[in-house]
């Protein structure tokens, strides 16, 4: 079982995989080169933000971004956020879950599944303390 003080540090986004309802593989959702932050505080907040990390997109693209912050619990190996501030403000109020794994110290987060089916994995290494 995950608790909060498994997953208490920053994290580096290593990696996003996204599938279709079949289970088949989709391009990456933020590009080949993704960027991304999650700190989670021992005081129960957190911050998150993904980005395409490429320095140059080609023309007519646009940087895929998403980021939220809030007051967090960890219960049965999932996350949830009381988000307070968000990219899309439609989230704040909401309760963002994550459902967590942790495979030899790589964490994934995996957002419920959207309407059409698709779901991403988000996968961290530590990077440090809180």
């Amino acid at each position: 079982m995950i608790t909060a003080e498994d997953v208490h540090g920053t994290w580096r986004l290593t990696a996003v995989r996204a599938v279709d309802a079949s289970g088949a593989p989709l391009p990456d959702p933020y590009g080949p080169v993704p960027m991304g932050r999650l700190v989670l505080r021992p005081d129960g907040r957190m911050i998150a933000m993904v980005s395409d990390g490429r320095t140059a997109l080609p023309p007519g693209a646009v940087r895929a971004y998403a980021s939220y912050c809030g007051n967090y619990v960890v219960e049965d190996a999932t996350l949830k956020t009381l988000v307070d501030a968000a990219h899309l403000p439609s989230m704040v109020g909401t309760i963002a879950v994550r459902r967590l794994e942790l495979h030899d110290g790589e964490l994934s987060l995996l957002p419920p599944r959207q309407p059409d089916g698709r779901q991403h994995d988000l996968r961290w290494e530590r990077a440090g303390p809180a």
